[in-house]
């Protein structure tokens, strides 16, 4: 089995940005999300969370320079289904 590789993403600490996550080629034909959730870790500032029949959206911000912060999105979907994806948002004075 192959490693699973956390694609990292670069933000300013004082930033307040949307990171949305496309679920549309995962859902199988007629499948919605039902469902969605945000996991942070400490020291990013979670703000708004949302969501559409395939997508979801989260803002962050915060943050201390440096330093990694793995973001992870749980859905649960209409065919109930349920999957996490994960990203690392590496904090960096830009």
């Amino acid at each position: 089995m192959a490693d699973v590789v956390i694609p990292v993403f670069f933000q300013d600490p004082d930033a307040n940005l949307d990171w949305v996550w496309d679920w549309s080629d995962w859902l199988a034909p007629g499948e919605t999300i039902s469902s969605s959730s945000f996991i942070v870790s400490a020291g990013l500032d979670l703000g708004a969370m949302s969501s559409t029949l395939s997508s979801a959206t989260v803002w962050l911000s915060g943050g201390t320079p440096g330093s990694p912060y793995q973001v992870t999105n749980h859905i649960e979907t209409s065919a109930g289904r349920a999957d996490d994806r994960s990203i690392v948002i590496r904090v960096t004075n830009r």
